[in-house]
């Protein structure tokens, strides 16, 4: 097979998650145990730490990576979902994994695959932990895809686990309130590892606490300890996940980071890992800002930095997808703003026409277009030189501007 016929196929299996939903979603680790078994275990040939939580994680393990590398280390880092290419998920020193890597390892395991009836996210967790231990990674930063405790990345025995904090997303999924998420957020504390928790949270705390010491393990609040550093993430949100990054390694055993490498590292993140879509500002004149937040908990601290913008007037292109509750989501964009309402390119985005109709029902009023790039073009040809344009809504509508 060639690449692009790998990832075709890859796609097809079973439902993907960031295309399909809730149905793409399974609710045990054996195919990911029996995957795991079939490789030789690279889950154990390798060093690391598994991040999760509701928002940041992302960014938090971009972070980590970072500091790490500054500090001279070869580091695996694992994150979802991608916005360009798929082999954006598995990179080492920033660098992504080989197309060719990909093919070989599908074409390889091709039999087993088809018989066991892996999801794409199986299938690329086992390929991910593969490769790092073939590389011999010094460690890996694992991000959890969703959830924690049934996330087929839960297989690892981290040397630190992160959970950044705890929002309303995949409820229908994950459960409809604050503890019942913690509760599978915190299946990825592991006897006798430390855990950091992001945010003290206290609806959330007594989860977390009960779990660690039933687990034996160290527990650490990042928002309980002071450490003053900067990082090139753009967007005020980021203050916390430097305090979870930073708490984070200071955890870290049996390696040696300075004060120098985690300074450096919060600084060119960018640089190290490649990490976009975070606050990112694609031009200037007018001002293009795109941002990933896709929930209320996001969303409500990028409205707040966008607030802090100077500009004549504000234009928004907006997509979400569909298994989004809008209820507590619309109600933050500022009403005096220009909509440009667009479907994101995947059978998960929900229609332009339907998004428009609930917007305008909080007061939120613009036109609807064909797709993302339609939507965008048109406002850049409406803005004015000191207008601000921001798109988002979904990482898929940013991934189809970048």
């Amino acid at each position: 097979m060639t690449y692009s016929e790998t990832l075709e196929w890859m796609f097809a299996q079973l439902p993907m998650y960031q295309h399909q939903g809730k149905t793409a979603f399974k609710k045990d680790l054996t195919n990911s145990i029996a995957f795991a078994e079939a490789l030789q275990h690279p889950e154990q040939k390798f060093k690391s730490i598994h991040v999760g939580g509701t928002n940041g994680k992302g960014s938090t393990s971009h972070m980590l990576a970072s500091i790490l590398q500054e500090a001279g280390y070869s580091v695996g880092l694992y994150t979802s979902p991608h916005l360009k290419n798929f082999t954006e998920r598995i990179r080492i020193n920033g660098q992504e994994i080989p197309q060719a890597e990909v093919t070989s390892f599908i074409t390889k395991h091709k039999d087993f695959l088809e018989t066991q009836q892996l999801s794409f996210f199986e299938m690329t967790v086992g390929l991910a932990f593969d490769y790092f231990a073939t590389q011999k990674v010094d460690i890996a930063i694992i991000e959890v895809g969703l959830g924690g405790r049934l996330d087929s990345t839960n297989i690892i025995t981290p040397e630190v686990s992160v959970i950044t904090n705890i929002g309303l997303d995949h409820v229908q999924i994950l459960g409809d309130t604050l503890p019942k998420i913690a509760q599978e957020k915190a299946g990825i504390i592991k006897p006798n590892v430390p855990v950091v928790i992001g945010e003290k949270q206290e609806e959330v705390v007594p989860v977390f606490v009960e779990k660690a010491h039933a687990q034996q393990s160290p527990i650490v609040f990042a928002s309980d300890q002071e450490y003053e550093f900067t990082t090139d993430l753009m967007g005020n949100y980021q203050k916390s996940n430097v305090q979870t990054a930073v708490t984070a390694i200071k955890q870290l055993k049996g390696f040696d980071v300075s004060e120098a490498a985690i300074a450096n590292g919060l600084r060119h993140v960018v640089r190290n890992t490649n990490l976009v879509g975070r606050w990112q500002i694609l031009q200037e004149q007018p001002k293009v800002i795109c941002d990933t937040a896709h929930n209320t908990e996001g969303l409500t601290l990028v409205v707040q930095q966008l607030q802090k913008e100077t500009y004549q007037q504000l234009h928004v292109v907006l997509g979400v997808v569909s298994d989004k509750d809008l209820d507590p989501v619309l109600p933050l964009f500022p009403k005096k703003a220009t909509y440009y309402f667009c479907k994101p390119d995947i059978p998960r985005g929900l229609p332009a026409a339907q998004l428009q109709k609930t917007a305008k029902m909080v007061g939120l009023r613009g036109q609807v277009y064909d797709s993302v790039s339609l939507a965008y073009q048109e406002a850049l040809s409406k803005a004015a030189s000191e207008d601000t344009i921001y798109v988002g809504g979904s990482t898929f509508v940013v991934a189809e501007v970048l």
